[in-house]
């Protein structure tokens, strides 16, 4: 694992952690570091829950979840959470949140119909393991969670919250955890649904200290495709490459819903908008040698001839126009992927015809970005990538924590 190439801000939503840190903190910011997975290209974010010490766990993102869940079992206490490690208060089937989580319940997943077995007293679900799409029966129930919060430079240890803040999460078995990266012990969960984090900033990284990164935004709606559905989407007008046009859409129906997804390691396409789209690229890159591909890409360019990582990758750039005119630039940090073998490919995968989004972004393609899913206002803030102003995301002051 790598230290923070990919970075999401939540904007507070549906709980009261605004509410909590406003009330123990001078801050209203939290912060939590992203790590990637070499081997799989997933990323995961590491939370402190309390067992019979603080302990960090760590979570898969997922922007589709309906809940966050981890390995674990329900154990029942009539002891207040913050007063041992490792208890948990099961919801019931009455509560609030249970019949929210509800709502999404997959039809692929077993029965939530077990109330004249188990009684009300629990709250049965079925968390999912959106890489195998395999999923368990199990029960939502509470942790306990403490959570680095920030001035926008520096992440605190907040010493007014020595107890943390009530969480809730689904219990899993083990088995939902194949298909994980190492290390890898649960879910969490940032749809629409899923407990919001963080907070409204300021954002600055050490290589340009007094550049709050929420100034270079640009913004375009966030769009729920349903009552029911829980990933985020944004609309597309074109795709341009060294700005010629090369997609219009709209497309075949909805074809302009681009989907944003942290489980899909890079973009993929439906195999029409693939093919428009690679065609394009090739014939811009038509002057750079080309090298055998290597799965799963089929356009791959002789490394040497297009830069470094360092210099930036001379490719042309991608530029996604989205609804409102604006413009997400896609450099060639975030386009030709590094295989070996003297090879740099087009980081962009053809997904059949078959598929329910034409276009689904992955994480290669959000790395180094900065990304700020604005809830309440239903907006997405994107700054194109943060490498052509020497800010990656890995500069954000993880050394060293400090306490207020």
């Amino acid at each position: 694992m790598h230290l923070v190439k990919l970075l999401i801000f939540v904007l507070i939503l549906a709980f009261s952690h605004d509410h909590v840190m406003s009330q123990f903190s001078p801050f209203n910011t939290s912060v939590i570091p992203v790590t990637k997975d070499t081997i799989t290209s997933l990323h995961k974010v590491s939370w402190w829950l309390l067992k019979s010490t603080w302990d960090p766990y760590n979570f898969l993102i997922d922007l589709d979840a309906p809940f966050t869940w981890k390995e674990c079992a329900v154990r029942h206490s009539q002891i207040p959470c913050w007063f041992q490690g490792e208890c948990r208060f099961p919801l019931s089937c009455h509560d609030r949140l249970c019949k929210e989580a509800h709502i999404y319940a997959n039809p692929r997943c077993p029965s939530l119909n077990i109330t004249a077995k188990y009684g009300c007293s629990i709250c049965p679900v079925t968390p999912l393991n959106p890489i195998s799409n395999s999923c368990k029966l199990s029960q939502l129930t509470t942790e306990v969670l403490s959570l680095y919060v920030t001035d926008g430079r520096n992440p605190y240890r907040s010493v007014y919250l020595p107890i943390g803040i009530q969480f809730v999460v689904s219990c899993a078995p083990s088995s939902l955890l194949r298909s994980f990266p190492k290390g890898v012990q649960g879910v969490a969960a940032f749809s629409w649904s899923g407990v919001a984090f963080l907070g409204d900033g300021p954002f600055y990284f050490t290589p340009s200290p007094n550049l709050d990164l929420r100034t270079i935004l640009s913004y375009t709606p966030l769009i729920r495709k349903s009552s029911k559905s829980l990933g985020y989407y944004i609309k597309l007008n074109r795709i341009s490459i060294k700005g010629k046009q090369t997609i219009h859409f709209p497309l075949p129906i909805k074809s302009n819903y681009v989907k944003l997804s942290t489980v899909v390691p890079y973009t993929t396409l439906r195999s029409d908008v693939y093919k428009a789209l690679v065609t394009a690229f090739s014939k811009a890159t038509k002057k750079i040698p080309r090298v055998n591909a290597v799965k799963p890409f089929s356009l791959c360019l002789k490394a040497s001839a297009i830069g470094s990582v360092r210099a930036g990758f001379r490719v042309p750039n991608i530029d996604l126009e989205t609804q409102g005119k604006k413009v997400w630039t896609i450099s060639g940090d975030n386009s030709m992927k590094l295989t070996g073998n003297g090879a740099a490919c087009f980081a962009f995968i053809d997904g059949g015809y078959e598929m329910e989004d034409a276009i689904v972004i992955g994480t290669f393609q959000l790395e180094n970005n900065f990304l700020f899913f604005d809830l309440q206002n239903q907006k997405l803030g994107f700054s194109s990538s943060l490498l052509v102003r020497g800010t990656p995301c890995s500069s954000f002051n993880f050394t060293q924590i400090l306490f207020h």
